[in-house]
């Protein structure tokens, strides 16, 4: 199980070592906007600011695909991850891809 304070951008983990490499670890996810969702997300940029129901979609998006990212990482035996980042591209008009990805690994700490 990977502890979620085990997890960086960076490539190292600061108290830690790393003993083994695992390979690259994912998690993938695609989501859509429901037709209500984009009717209150068009009236929220009228009148400019935060667009609340546009950032939901975007959190709950980002944490399945991390969560999955987790998943994965766990049946690998890892520990940690490092290296971890999100990419998001546009599949189709009004469909989004979000990956969330790193590197597993076991750790010790120091």
């Amino acid at each position: 199980m990977v502890d979620q304070q085990l997890i960086t951008a960076s490539n190292q983990l600061e108290g830690y070592r790393v003993t083994k490499h695992l390979g690259i670890v994912r998690g993938i996810t695609v989501r859509s906007r429901s037709l209500f969702g984009n009717i209150a997300g068009g009236f929220q940029t009228l009148f400019g600011g935060k667009i609340s129901i546009y950032v939901e979609l975007c959190e709950k998006t980002r944490e399945e695909a991390f969560q999955l990212m987790l998943q994965h990482a766990a049946e690998r035996g890892a520990n940690a991850i490092i290296n971890m980042r999100y990419d998001a591209n546009e599949v189709m008009n009004g469909v989004t891809e979000v990956l969330a990805y790193g590197t597993a690994v076991v750790v010790e700490k120091i």
